[in-house]
């Protein structure tokens, strides 16, 4: 999938992520940030770093992004491709963006 079709933040928010770069990555979500991860949430910025520590960046997770499923400025759903030390497969992300951050990001099965 051509990159100038996504938002610049979902860019940059894979980027920060391929690069291993947990701050940045926090950066993208607000203090009252939510991260679902196949039904497991986790609420602010503490819990998705302990999330992340363990299943995505501390995970050497690179993530590539595929078709778009549906897309309006507020919502964004994307397959992606993640591979990982935690997990390796497809899934479906939905960002929900507000404020030039993320709000939530849901993980779901393709």
């Amino acid at each position: 999938m051509a990159d100038d079709s996504l938002p610049p933040i979902l860019i940059t928010f894979r980027d920060a992520i391929n690069a291993g770069d947990t701050e940045t990555f926090l950066s993208f979500f607000p203090p009252d940030g939510i991260v679902e991860d196949w039904g497991r949430r986790f609420t602010g910025l503490a819990a998705i770093r302990g999330w992340s520590d363990k299943e995505l960046i501390g995970a050497r997770g690179t993530m590539t992004y595929g078709a778009v499923i549906e897309a309006t400025p507020e919502r964004i759903s994307l397959n992606v491709d993640w591979t990982s030390t935690f997990f390796t497969g497809p899934g479906i992300f939905t960002f929900v963006l507000a404020d030039g951050q993320i709000r939530e990001m849901k993980i779901s099965a393709a």
